[in-house]
């Protein structure tokens, strides 16, 4: 029996030939990951460990993110414990303040993540790098903690589902609305602990902004990992972003899915999450009047400068309504400093919206954003459970940049095609 992409990445770390969905293996990491609220954790139980030292200081990285620049005395002492840990190990890729940005852009931004790697981050949407061909997934702070010491973890190998891609994303219509309409599909449950392995012709017609915001939202379906047949696009962005050798892993024809779903682009529309899931998608047919009170453009899922710039082609010249609060957040310093460059922070200010360092901020309600009771969001983040964002009585919804700009401005949720005038 043929192997999926996953399962010969997973075999290769494991040091075996072959490998089938549901049995048990150690891998060899190639990189953990940790942020500023999960790593104090590991930290804590890396001292129980036995070990003084990290198996690698090169193949561990702490990305300060999550509640900095420091919200509060808490914030601070976590990202303290981190800063002295880091030091004591020389862990070589820490990144705080002034060099930091939000962990899943930063990380394929910096080249520390490559096709054929295996990967494991202290936080859900590790299943990011899946974009560039690797296998990446989320695991607690134990598991971080154990690779931090032996530089190997246990895996379930996963069953998997395959995403056939057809056609062309029309204007304005992106990543963010092709896995929002895939969760719409299959459920927040529908790919429990499997591998969503996407190809197809369709590839051609996604950016890898696309595939970065599709692989991350894998897990809203309840995935074990997303990941993307590597082509010339992928190879393209590690030959420009990487400082690592790609190794390139194709799935057998005779490959064994669970299901194999087929998605026509071409006919995806401006997709909407309503609360409290991410499965509770819908296309403007079905969207009446909604009002919001913020618009909130960034995260890991939606922060990249090509999300920043189709917003600011939507707001150039326009203004937000009145009583819509605008926040605009680049997942990254770089992509801060190149929009910049390229004015659009200009357009987004003069628009009425705030630009905020990179930070995960409101997403998982921690600062920069917060809701009060009965306010209502639409945002290009990755979750919309109920109090994500604040009061457990205020509501999120999820959107692609295209759409969030365009609901900015008129004050409730409004598909871009309307602004403009598609």
């Amino acid at each position: 029996m043929g192997m999926t992409m996953t399962q010969k990445i997973l075999a290769n770390h494991a040091g075996t030939d072959t490998v089938s969905a549901g049995q048990l293996i150690l891998a060899d990491l190639d990189l953990i990951l940790g942020n500023d609220i999960t790593s104090p954790v590991a930290i804590k139980e890396f001292a129980k460990l036995g070990t003084d030292r990290v198996f690698d200081k090169e193949k561990i990285t702490m990305v300060m993110d999550h509640f900095a620049p420091n919200k509060d005395i808490k914030a601070a002492e976590q990202c303290s414990m981190c800063r002295s840990f880091c030091g004591e190990q020389s862990i070589t890729h820490f990144y705080d303040v002034g060099e930091m940005g939000i962990e899943h852009a930063l990380l394929p931004e910096k080249g520390l993540v490559t096709a054929g790697d295996l990967v494991i981050g202290a936080d859900s949407h590790t299943c990011t790098y899946g974009a560039l061909g690797a296998f990446s997934t989320g695991v607690g702070s134990t598991d971080m903690a154990c690779g931090m010491a032996v530089g190997k973890s246990w895996f379930k190998v996963p069953s998997a589902i395959k995403v056939v891609l057809k056609g062309s994303l029309r204007k304005y219509v992106s990543g963010k609305d092709v896995i929002l309409h895939l969760i719409g599909k299959t459920g927040v449950d529908g790919a429990l602990y499997k591998s969503i392995e996407f190809t197809g012709e369709g590839l051609r017609s996604l950016t890898m902004a696309d595939r970065l915001c599709i692989a991350n939202m894998t897990v809203e379906a309840g995935a074990k990992n997303g990941i993307f047949e590597v082509d010339d696009i992928t190879l393209e962005y590690i030959k420009f972003h990487g400082t690592k050798t790609p190794k390139i892993y194709k799935a057998d024809d005779d490959a064994k899915y669970d299901e194999v779903i087929e998605l026509d682009l071409s006919v995806i529309e401006p997709t909407v999450a309503f609360p409290h899931l991410p499965e509770n998608a819908r296309t403007f047919g079905d969207i009446g009047e909604v009002r919001i009170d913020q618009a909130v453009i960034g995260s890991c899922t939606n922060g990249r400068l090509e999300d920043l710039q189709t917003a600011a082609e939507i707001l150039r010249g326009r203004k937000i309504a009145k009583g819509v609060r605008l926040i605009v957040i680049p997942a990254t310093q770089q992509i801060y400093l190149d929009a910049m460059e390229q004015g659009l922070l200009r357009i987004f200010i003069e628009a009425g919206g705030i630009v905020s360092t990179p930070t995960c901020g409101p997403c998982l309600g921690g600062h920069m954003g917060i809701l009060a009771e009965g306010e209502r969001a639409i945002t290009t983040t990755n979750r919309n459970f109920v109090g994500r964002m604040g009061h457990p009585k205020s509501e999120v919804y999820l959107a692609s940049p295209a759409t969030a700009a365009a609901s900015a401005l008129t004050g409730r949720i409004t598909s871009p095609w309307e602004v403009m005038g598609i």
